[in-house]
């Protein structure tokens, strides 16, 4: 038991830096958001499950707490989300060839030479 809850508190941690690290390389807010929720939500749920797994005498407790960040966590980004839109945020683009000045690649020069 205690091995799979050290299993079960490993991969919360993943999650976590996975979330944190979401926050950091992610391009614009939006995308943001939804590293840092989804990814430190998992993070969480597996935390609670492997304390879940070391104290079974709290699972109360922390079912209460699993339900609360179920709950709360999407709500909360979506409202985020929809506050910065309202604000006048525009989502991250990817920059085009011809957005930024260079001429489209055409196929052949896409190619790989053959052949050689």
């Amino acid at each position: 038991m205690r091995l799979l809850a050290d299993v079960f508190l490993l991969i919360g941690a993943a999650f976590a830096c996975l979330g944190a690290l979401g926050l950091v390389r992610m391009p614009d807010v939006y995308t943001r958001i939804q590293a840092g929720t989804k990814a430190v939500t998992l993070g969480a749920l597996a935390f609670l499950i492997g304390a879940a797994l070391l104290f079974p005498q709290w699972w109360a407790k922390l079912l209460c707490i699993l339900g609360f960040i179920l709950f709360t966590s999407p709500v909360s980004s979506s409202t985020i989300a929809r506050a910065i839109h309202l604000s006048g945020i525009t989502p991250w683009r990817a920059p085009t060839p011809e957005a930024s000045g260079q001429a489209p690649m055409s196929p052949q020069a896409a190619k790989p030479a053959e052949g050689r």
